[in-house]
């Protein structure tokens, strides 16, 4: 089984480091291929880069040649998804959903921490529509921007911490999900310093993808995530120089 992990951002040892904990969680026999988009944001942090990493997502799985049998979009609270559900018949797996649909099996009911403020609405937004914000306690901002994830991990374990604590105690949080794919990595210092358990989405996301190929099933193709109807393209791809 190979499943492409798809980074929304350009930046490569954000790409690597969640390939590395996609293989990681794979079983013995999957395949795992990390791919970084061919333009796009350095980290992805609002609405406008994030459509812009969904169309630079969808187009790196696009130009991949050798076959694969799932995808996973490794980019918390992005656009995107439904698009490539469209242009595929392998699995999607968001680890958006991915992460807060596990921590459903997990307690009554689970927060997000993530980057700066500014992404919470875009998490928020992202559960609602997957059906998945009904047990959702709050989404909770660090403070930190993506990059200074790789920076300083220290201050970032402390920084997230600190909100999960809070989660659990003020909003009354029984499971944490981390809300970045650059977290990646971070689930074990996280989990031993709140006494609840956590959910890397990226980890979450492959147990789902293997599981959906190995039971021979994919998204449904009758209305929603129907192919792309046959149509002329105007400057697309844009040409350049």
């Amino acid at each position: 089984m190979r499943i492409l992990v798809v980074n929304v951002n350009t930046t490569q040892s954000i790409t690597d480091s969640i390939g590395e904990q996609a293989a990681g969680a794979a079983s013995p026999g999957t395949e795992i291929v990390p791919l970084t988009p061919s333009f796009g944001a350095e980290s992805v942090e609002g609405n406008y880069e994030s459509y812009l990493a969904a169309v630079a997502v969808m187009e790196a799985v696009r130009a991949h040649t050798e076959p694969f049998d799932a995808v996973i979009q490794a980019g918390y609270g992005e656009h995107g998804r439904e698009g490539l559900q469209e242009l595929l018949d392998v699995p999607v797996v968001d680890i958006t959903e991915a992460a807060a649909s596990t921590a459903q099996f997990l307690g009554r009911s689970y927060s997000v921490v993530t980057s700066l403020d500014r992404t919470v609405p875009l998490i928020e937004e992202r559960l609602h529509v997957a059906g998945l914000s009904a047990r959702c306690a709050s989404v909770r901002a660090s403070g930190l921007a993506v990059l200074d994830l790789e920076r300083d991990e220290r201050a970032a374990v402390d920084a997230i911490v600190e909100q999960a604590a809070r989660a659990v105690e003020d909003d009354r949080a029984e499971v944490i999900c981390l809300g970045c794919g650059g977290m990646s990595g971070l689930t074990e210092r996280v989990a031993e310093r709140t006494g609840v358990p956590v959910v890397d989405g990226v980890s979450a996301a492959v147990t789902i993808a293997e599981s959906l190929v190995r039971l021979g099933l994919s998204t449904s193709k009758v209305r929603t995530y129907a192919p792309p109807r046959p149509k002329r393209m105007v400057n697309w791809p844009p040409q350049t120089r």
